[in-house]
């Protein structure tokens, strides 16, 4: 039985699937909160992500830009465990250490549409669940485009 859009938050609870240590081990990709960066004047787009304690999950677990270019996300570790957030970057990823109950903010640069995992890799923690998506929307930049003619657009 395929789930709609209306009840899947109650398929995913009668699976056990909405929550740590139910069915899986840890949440689901995409089983959390959906969340949007907010651009400044300055054109950075900024959004927080949280780490609920006890949840092994980043809050909300995807982020939606509307299109790629300077980021700025601040982390808070709001858990009794240590973690880390290993973050796409154009040339080199960067990590952040989350102790417990800390913060951090991490400066990235994403210049093309796409979609962008993260987790921690401290311990088993992306197995458990630990782990998110960066979406950003947009077009390619003229410097990424192959020399071809035009495609078709849904």
């Amino acid at each position: 039985m395929t789930a709609t859009a209306g009840d899947r938050d109650t398929q995913l609870h009668e699976a056990g699937l909405d929550g740590q240590n139910r069915t899986a081990l840890g949440r689901l990709l995409g089983t959390g909160n959906v969340g949007h960066a907010e651009e400044g004047s300055d054109g950075v787009m900024r959004a927080t992500v949280r780490i609920p304690e006890d949840e092994l999950i980043f809050d909300p677990s995807i982020l939606v830009f509307p299109h790629g270019g300077e980021v700025e996300l601040t982390l808070i570790n709001d858990d009794k465990n240590t973690h880390c957030a290993v973050l796409p970057n154009n040339g080199d990823p960067k990590i952040i250490w989350l102790v417990n109950h800390s913060k951090g903010i991490a400066r990235l640069n994403l210049g093309g549409p796409g979609t962008y995992y993260y987790g921690s890799t401290t311990g088993n923690d992306e197995g458990r669940g630990l782990t998110a998506a960066l979406v950003f929307g947009g077009e390619v930049p003229d410097s990424a485009k192959i020399d071809r003619p035009p495609q078709p657009r849904p």
